[in-house]
């Protein structure tokens, strides 16, 4: 990797859409220009981002710098986190078996089921009364 060069991908969960960018550094992570401790609260959304960076031993050679839009904090971490595996196979190949190992590469499909009419919910019903 030369100095300059930042790989860039794209990292998605439920409604939450990651653009993720890797530069070689310190290992800095910039969420929608504000640090990491700034943007989440929670220390689980902050673990489970860094987790492909620490699986590939990464964490202290790259910066990540994302914009991240959309649904809540945690489908936010979690896009970010599949934007951030899947820059990494660009940085090399060889992480791909040991990112798709630990299930980083897969795209979480679950995403809350629509209101249907005549129901009060996805799937809960009106109270029924015989009378």
């Amino acid at each position: 990797m030369t100095k300059g060069e930042a790989y860039y991908s794209t990292g998605r969960r439920k409604t939450s859409v990651a653009r993720t960018w890797l530069k070689s550094g310190a290992g800095r992570v910039i969420v929608n220009d504000k640090d990491i401790n700034e943007y989440f609260g929670r220390e689980t959304d902050k673990m489970l981002l860094r987790q492909p960076l620490q699986v590939t031993e990464t964490e202290d050679k790259f910066d990540v710098f994302v914009n991240v839009s959309g649904g809540g904090l945690t489908g936010q971490a979690g896009a970010i986190r599949h934007g951030i595996a899947r820059a990494l196979i660009l940085v090399d190949p060889e992480f791909r078996s040991i990112l798709k190992k630990n299930g980083f590469l897969t795209r979480d499909p679950r995403v809350k089921e629509r209101k249907k009419y005549g129901q009060r919910g996805a799937r809960a019903r009106f109270q029924y009364s015989k009378r």
